[in-house]
């Protein structure tokens, strides 16, 4: 499988100098990631180079069959990425993978309560039951197929539907910086990382003041801008 490695240079704070350094030292079992930074796999890339980890990658091309290949399949047999393997610990599915990065890493973005866990949890669940599918249909029928087979009730639905949903977090931000409170933690590296697809599929925003600010703010973070250009 055609790999690279990163060693998280990204903007690191002291901590994360440390935790890179130690990480080195004592010869952990480099972190792997399977998957693109242009697909889910994006949210994986930023939350390593948030906690300035040390990592190699595969990016795998899905569209060529390279996740369906029997070697990748004894790591995911879903056959999906991102994957992740940390040691003798595989873990699936982009939100799972960045709580457990922050619950073994820690860091400023770790999660420290059980109540900042159902936050994390909470948010991270309603980004992909509510929001994810709903912005890849509408970016589907209004962008990515081809006009003849694009289906404007289905993109005029999708906007209603999103419409509704990302009110609910424009509320929740009102009166708060972040998901997590008054700092970036994981939900919001979460959230963020499915609502950047409204920037790829041309949603407007705009009319959600608190959650326009806190995307802008969230995407403009040193990790986010170096895995999306790598993505360019």
């Amino acid at each position: 499988m055609p790999g690279c490695a990163s060693l998280g240079t990204t903007s690191q704070s002291p901590a994360q100098t440390v935790r890179l350094a130690a990480q080195i030292h004592r010869g952990t079992p480099m972190i792997h990631v399977y998957g693109k930074t242009t697909n889910r796999t994006f949210r994986t890339y930023w939350m390593l180079e948030e906690l300035g980890l040390a990592y190699e990658s595969s990016p795998l091309d899905t569209q060529a069959g390279e996740t369906r290949t029997e070697e990748f399949l004894r790591i995911n047999p879903n056959g999906h990425v991102p994957t992740l393997v940390d040691g003798d610990t595989v873990v699936w599915e982009s939100m799972a993978i960045n709580l457990y990065l922050a619950r073994k890493y820690g860091g400023e973005l770790a999660t420290t309560t059980p109540e900042d866990d159902a936050t994390a949890l909470q948010w991270s669940f309603w980004a992909i039951t509510e929001v994810e599918g709903r912005l890849l249909e509408y970016g589907m029928n209004t962008q990515f197929l081809p006009e003849a087979e694009r289906d404007p009730k289905l993109a005029d639905e999708a906007r209603e539907q999103l419409q509704s949903a990302l009110g609910v977090l424009d509320a929740q931000l009102a009166n708060q910086s972040y998901l997590a409170g008054e700092h970036f933690g994981v939900v919001d590296l979460n959230v963020a990382a499915v609502l950047s697809w409204t920037r790829l599929t041309g949603f407007d925003t705009s009319a959600f003041a608190s959650l326009d600010r806190w995307l802008g703010t969230c995407l403009e973070r040193p990790a986010a801008q170096k895995v999306s250009a790598q993505a360019s």
